[in-house]
């Protein structure tokens, strides 16, 4: 090993003062920021996510309640309006439903919902067990739709043998008086025919102007045809919006499905009982109906040849 030499030599470079001070400051600037980088154990805690854990059984219980939950709607919305069709059928079953009891007079309606109907093969209804014996079927609705089927429905329904009858969709935000000008000159009725029938199941903005408008019909219908119309429309409807001395008068059609029996407690002459009806000749679903009364009482109820409509 070699000894330095106490004397200084003359040539050897010394550090300046600057250059000391870089040094220290750059390490203490070194230091400084390796000490910032370093987390501390509060920031640590604060930057952390809680996370909540469910118990399985709770989990378990709010999927038992969302089942719960579907189960009821789809009874209240899908099962329980029909569940009359699944009830044991302990009277005549015929058609497709079990006919109510008590009735020996039946019925169907139709429009072009129904299609192309096969009459030929629908007349054999009419020596069945349970003849069915009239048809009534769409007309006209608001002032200005005529039904497709009706002028076809209308021809053949007499030529095979059917009391017939028409009825008129009523629109309570159209003018009655036009609705009725229009259902005249859309059904020309003869004798042997069912009175019209006026189908209300809308209410519109004005419960009063629904019944003025009503009663306009009515009026106008029976003074050109010389017989009072018929009125259908559901027990409730006509109990909340249809219910006076005046409505009581017109010959009353119900409208009330699934039933074992009719709730309306005044009287009635047709009751619509079903929309699930199969008919022969006749593809898609129909209402069937029943006639509050014998054969003829329901004869007695239509045109006669001697009626003062027909004179006219």
């Amino acid at each position: 090993m070699v000894k330095e030499s106490p004397l200084t030599p003359v040539n050897k470079p010394r550090r300046s003062l600057s250059e000391k001070g870089k040094k220290s400051s750059s390490s203490r600037r070194t230091s400084g920021a390796a000490k910032k980088k370093k987390p501390t154990g509060k920031k640590g805690k604060r930057g952390k996510k809680r996370t909540w854990n469910i118990p399985s059984w709770l989990q378990y219980v709010a999927m038992g309640g969302i089942a719960a939950l579907f189960v009821i709607g789809f009874y209240y919305f899908f099962i329980r309006p029909y569940a009359y069709r699944w009830k044991p059928c302990y009277g005549t079953k015929a058609y497709g439903v079990c006919l109510p009891a008590g009735y020996s007079v039946h019925g169907f309606d139709i429009s072009h919902h129904q299609g192309v109907i096969n009459w030929e093969e629908l007349q054999k209804v009419q020596n069945a067990p349970f003849p069915v014996r009239f048809v009534f079927m769409k007309a006209s609705e608001g002032g200005d739709f005529s039904d497709t089927a009706f002028v076809r429905n209308f021809e053949r329904a007499r030529r095979h043998g059917f009391i017939r009858g028409a009825y008129h969709f009523f629109n309570p935000k159209t003018d009655a008086a036009r609705q009725a000008d229009f259902f005249i000159r859309s059904v020309k009725l003869e004798p042997g025919d069912l009175p019209p029938v006026l189908d209300i199941e809308k209410v519109g903005d004005d419960e009063e102007a629904l019944r003025r408008g009503v009663k306009t019909w009515l009026r106008l219908i029976e003074r050109h045809y010389r017989v009072k119309p018929i009125l259908y429309a559901s027990y409730k409807f006509k109990e909340r919006y249809l219910n006076d001395s005046i409505f009581n008068t017109y010959p009353y059609w119900i409208a009330h499905y699934y039933v074992d029996s009719v709730r309306y407690e005044g009287e009635w002459r047709f009751w619509q009982h079903t929309d699930g009806g199969k008919l022969p000749g006749i593809r898609e679903q129909v209402d069937l109906n029943v006639f509050n009364g014998t054969l003829d009482d329901l004869k007695h109820m239509t045109i006669l040849p001697d009626s003062a409509f027909h004179k006219s």
